[in-house]
């Protein structure tokens, strides 16, 4: 009789059922729509209940990412003994595991950046999808990659997102000397099956948080305002660059807009100038209101 373990993660979106044995010891799985579940019985048999998003195999632990139309303690046990069910009548969680050292094409090349400081490492392939900025090697549990890169005695700060890694140096070295090494390493770690970023272990820093749905709902109406035109018209132009913009607080009182710069953008000399020039001048034209000032904060 198979026992599942029900468990949380950092992401409120997501919960893992644990079993008392592996169920994956090669690989990890993710598995984003029932087309997708050749591999898994059971994954593709999860994939029947409506609010199920995503489904991750990995160790001894699935781990299902939910639709926001239901609340996880209202399902969980429905879902735990569905697993249990499935696995005691002798269902299949794997059909066939695909071997570790099997090679994934990517290519990789480097970019500028404002900020003269940080190049960004452009990927033809997704490798996440939540931001995630490391200011050091202790914040990189949720990244074997970010670990590695920091094993760079010139390796300053990390910031992954979408389709890239931007990469901030000490100023010991210049670029020529240690770009193609840097893009090296990175191709072959992605190539060779690495995690990059493992989506069920980020922390839940006050910077995630504040990108959550659930946040954004409980804001007032300005600051839903100024989230939508960041997201919409200003976060494109910054992740272009190799950055990330967040909005952090808006003071009513003082009309203070406070953001968060990740990134290519954080400590870049040329970031004074966008968010005045740039990035006030926007809100105050959109939201209609010349007295709006805008505050960087460092991510």
């Amino acid at each position: 009789m198979q026992i599942i373990a029900i468990k949380p993660t950092n992401n409120p979106s997501i919960l893992k059922f644990e079993f008392d044995e592996f169920i994956v010891r090669t690989d990890n799985f993710e598995f984003k729509n029932i087309d997708e579940t050749q591999a898994s019985p059971l994954a593709k048999q999860l994939f029947f209940l409506p609010f199920v998003k995503t489904v991750y195999l990995s160790g001894n632990f699935i781990a299902i990412e939910k639709f926001s139309i239901v609340e996880w303690e209202d399902v969980q046990n429905e879902v735990a003994e569905q697993i249990g069910d499935f696995i005691n009548k002798g269902g299949e969680i794997l059909i066939v595991e695909e071997p570790k050292n099997k090679k994934i094409p990517v290519t990789v090349y480097a970019e500028t950046t404002p900020n003269p400081a940080v190049l960004k490492f452009v990927c033809n392939t997704l490798i996440t999808k939540t931001p995630v900025e490391f200011k050091n090697i202790e914040e990189t549990a949720a990244s074997p990659l970010a670990k590695e890169l920091f094993m760079f005695p010139f390796v300053k700060e990390i910031f992954i997102d979408e389709n890239y890694v931007s990469i901030t140096k000490f100023a010991v070295t210049e670029w020529e000397e240690i770009t193609f090494e840097l893009r090296t390493f990175i191709k072959g770690f992605i190539e060779n099956g690495g995690t990059i970023i493992d989506e069920t272990a980020i922390l839940e820093t006050a910077n995630h948080l504040k990108q959550q749905e659930s946040y954004f709902e409980n804001l007032d109406v300005t600051s839903q305002q100024i989230i939508n035109i960041i997201e919409e018209y200003i976060k494109p132009a910054v992740q272009s660059d190799g950055g990330n913009i967040v909005f952090d607080s808006y003071d009513p009182t003082e009309k203070r807009v406070k953001v968060i710069l990740q990134g290519a953008c954080s400590g870049c000399p040329s970031s004074t100038f966008t968010l005045k020039n740039g990035i006030e001048n926007m809100l105050k034209d959109m939201l209609k209101d010349p007295n709006i000032k805008v505050e960087a904060i460092n991510g």
